[in-house]
């Protein structure tokens, strides 16, 4: 699958926001290419909230182990609770120690610098998409219900 069907997959989630950063826009040259998941059904990136997925296109610093410098490389990266990571990893985030290869194609693992804060991660997709997609899907709810607490805290009275 490509980069694009995913990122068609994940514009179809109700109230997401795909932010891609451009040439020219308010985001750092090292973002160009890259796209960021939040839900945001208002459509403005949420205050003080990461991203609940990525897709990013070049290595960064600090970031090299998948090799995605090299040409037609991306890596998709969502974030699970610890059950999910737990089922996909073997492995609980917190206490990683299997031996992996971030730079294998198709693999869904722990992400090479933030597996051990709950992330996955899975270079150029193909057999595991439809895994990564649920995934992504289960992280956008999963931000969906983050936010309408935290909505719902802002509107009480006693707040």
């Amino acid at each position: 699958m490509s980069m694009q069907q995913i990122l068609d997959a994940v514009r179809s989630f109700d109230g997401v926001l795909v932010v891609e950063p451009v040439p020219g826009g308010p985001f750092p040259e090292l973002a160009w290419g890259d796209a960021f998941f939040y839900h945001a059904p208002d459509g403005r990136i949420p205050e003080r909230t990461q991203p609940y997925g990525t897709i990013v296109t070049k290595d960064s610093p600090g970031d090299t182990a998948s090799r995605l410098d090299e040409p037609g490389r991306y890596r998709v990266n969502v974030h699970v609770d610890r059950a999910t990571f737990r089922r996909v990893t073997g492995e609980d985030p917190r206490s990683l120690i299997v031996p992996r290869d971030a730079a294998a194609v198709d693999v869904l693992g722990p992400h090479p610098v933030y597996g051990a804060n709950g992330w996955l991660a899975v270079v150029n997709p193909e057999s595991t998409v439809e895994e990564l997609v649920a995934l992504l899907r289960a992280a956008h709810e999963a931000a969906r219900r983050r936010s309408t607490r935290s909505a719902a805290r802002r509107a009480r009275p006693d707040a």
